[in-house]
């Protein structure tokens, strides 16, 4: 029986969309921090082989030794590398007015008062309270010195400031530390809710960094390749579920989970939740901003919209579907390549629009024009 959610579907079309509508403003500033570089197919082949091969060693060294120092190296891996992502855009768009950047300090002072207050609460009190409220207090306490160092700026003062850029990055850093990694509280607060929060944000900035180094040529092997290897990996030897499973276990943000929605119980009276990686979101978002460039802002959004339902289709009959092929691989899946879902929606749109530009194409009237080139005459007037 098909298992209707809207949530997810919801949530990736949402994402999708608004990394396209930021793109259209941003793509300019981006592109200068790299350099202009575009993918190529040796570039592409790299890539789905770096990926391949990232996935395989997280999967097989967690089996083997799970808990050891591969995860500490994952850990500090992708924390820097999100530490990174956040400080690189914040620093891109950081000239911004005096206003602004004292309005922007203020607001991540009183976030990381939030933090520092919520953290005396008695559910959430531990034995890591004391550090953890004066970590975010001394946050707090920097970024409202900054809007007081700004204050001392002329008003056309416009740079890109380093220190605005990086209370993004620190904030996430000292969440992540105090909420997931040195929290025993009674109050679950990474997971889900705060995990989610930058699993969106990142997936949007991930779409917004590289979706202008593709091309139209380069994104449909990337689309094909990548497909292909998200299935092997996830039916075919289980590596992708398995290097999932290690990433949330950690608390690092690759995966979304939201409530399937209407909501479902297990006979525990577990709610039923969906998950879909961050890669599943980029994928997506790639696909979508080269659509609109490709043909039109119309089509792009048709486009989305599809890949949206077409998850949504695949969704509801997940379960018949992995009941289907467990028998077939001899295993438990545990998951389905969110790749090929979404690709199904996209590449009748993508086709459609193709057909009906050729037809439109071949029915529009040639018309050749003959140029008449001016020949120089001397007419005497008798």
């Amino acid at each position: 029986m098909p298992v209707l959610d809207v949530a997810m579907p919801t949530a990736l079309f949402l994402t999708i969309a608004i990394a396209l509508f930021l793109s259209k403003r941003v793509e300019h500033k981006l592109m200068a921090t790299v350099e202009e570089k575009e993918f190529k197919t040796r570039d592409i082949l790299l890539l789905i082989a770096f990926i391949a091969i990232m996935i395989t060693v997280v999967a097989y060294t967690s089996i083997i030794n799970p808990g050891g120092i591969t995860q500490n190296i994952l850990l500090v891996l992708f924390l820097s590398s999100y530490t990174m992502l956040l400080f690189t855009f914040s620093y891109v768009f950081s000239n911004v007015t005096k206003k602004r950047a004292q309005l922007l300090s203020a607001a991540f002072g009183i976030a990381s008062l939030v933090a520092g207050a919520v953290s005396i609460l008695e559910p959430i009190t531990d034995p890591y309270t004391t550090f953890r409220s004066a970590a975010f207090i001394i946050l707090a306490a920097a970024c409202f010195a900054i809007v007081a160092f700004e204050h001392k700026k002329p008003s056309t003062y416009k740079k890109s400031r380093w220190y605005l850029a990086i209370q993004p990055a620190i904030l996430f850093l000292l969440l992540f530390i105090f909420f997931n990694f040195l929290y025993i509280g009674a109050i679950e607060i990474w997971q889900p809710y705060l995990m989610d929060v930058f699993g969106f944000t990142f997936a949007i900035l991930i779409i917004l960094y590289l979706s202008s180094m593709f091309s139209w040529k380069t994104v449909g092997l990337f689309a094909a390749l990548l497909t292909i290897l998200d299935i092997i990996l996830v039916i075919g030897t289980g590596t992708m579920v398995t290097a999932a499973q290690q990433f949330t276990g950690l608390g690092l943000p690759v995966l979304v989970y939201l409530p399937n929605v209407p909501f479902i119980y297990s006979p525990e009276g577990a709610l039923l939740n969906r998950g879909l990686g961050l890669g599943d979101f980029f994928f997506a978002g790639i696909l979508l901003v080269q659509t609109y460039k490709k043909f039109s802002q119309k089509t792009a959004l048709i486009s989305a919209a599809a890949m949206a339902i077409a998850f949504g289709i695949w969704e509801a009959f997940l379960p018949d579907i992995l009941a289907a092929l467990e028998p077939i691989v001899g295993r438990s899946i545990g998951g389905f390549p969110g790749t090929l879902m979404i690709i199904s929606g996209w590449i009748p749109v993508v086709a459609i629009k193709l057909l009906l530009d050729r037809k439109h194409t071949r029915t529009t009237p040639q018309t050749n024009t003959a140029e008449i080139q001016p020949t120089e005459q001397t007419t005497k007037l008798q």
